[in-house]
């Protein structure tokens, strides 16, 4: 699945174009690489997501096209997040 669209269906971020210019920012890494919003996610992987002010690391649990709200925040767990310094 493409990292944009995973960031949308997870809900980690709201819209797919706004996951796409986060990307292309570089403020996004899979498992330490940089990535842009075409990049394959797949089960397993750990993505790296500067926030504004934050960092947040998850690690992907599971893919599916389409989920509900209550849904979402089982695709994925938290591993660590911390402030930018």
């Amino acid at each position: 699945m493409r990292l944009d669209k995973f960031l949308k269906i997870s809900r980690l971020i709201k819209r797919r174009t706004l996951a796409k210019e986060v990307a292309d920012q570089g403020r996004i890494q899979i498992n330490g690489n940089q990535s842009k919003a075409a990049s394959n996610v797949t089960i397993g992987d750990e993505l790296t997501i500067q926030f504004g002010q934050k960092i947040l690391t998850i690690e992907v649990k599971s893919l599916k096209e389409n989920v509900n709200k209550n849904e979402a925040a089982s695709l994925y767990e938290i591993k660590k997040e911390k402030p930018v310094q």
